[in-house]
């Protein structure tokens, strides 16, 4: 069974998707922008977009227990890190940093949110809901396989 925080943020992820609503360099519209319903307070959690080093702010929620959405400040960077990742960025985000050409791609975007998606799996301790290989292990019915009934 997984976390509310889990579908929450997973349903949010899904939305901003097809609405073109995700925006990896829009604190408001990037993965934890949109888990986070689109604020950006979660980017004082640390001093470069893109890092997952906590600041002075972040240590300290993060030392008191302090929660957003569910999450914790490292696993709210720790997701934003994933899809950043997945989208083509070098980390942390700099003027500086290797980038897509171009950001709203829909691939590039999609590779992100499964990244994204991925790293919330782990946080959550499930299989990757995203990882489709699965449905493509199978055994063989007989050890001369399908070459050799062609041929």
């Amino acid at each position: 069974m997984v976390s509310e925080r889990f579908n929450s943020a997973i349903e949010k992820l899904y939305k901003a998707f097809h609405y073109g609503l995700l925006n990896p360099e829009c604190c408001n519209h990037c993965a934890v922008g949109n888990i986070c319903d689109n604020t950006d307070s979660w980017k004082h959690l640390t001093d470069v977009h893109g890092s997952t080093t906590l600041n002075y702010v972040g240590l300290v929620n993060e030392n008191f227990g302090r929660r957003f959405y569910g999450y914790t400040p490292a696993e709210l960077l720790g997701i934003e890190a994933a899809f950043l990742k997945g989208c083509g960025y070098s980390l942390p985000l700099t003027s500086k940093s290797k980038r897509p050409k171009d950001f709203r791609n829909k691939d590039s975007l999609f590779n992100g949110l499964c990244s994204a998606v991925a790293y919330l799996c782990i946080l959550e301790g499930v299989p990757d809901i995203m990882d489709y290989s699965s449905m493509f292990d199978f055994e063989p019915e007989n050890s001369r396989g399908f070459a050799s009934e062609m041929g």
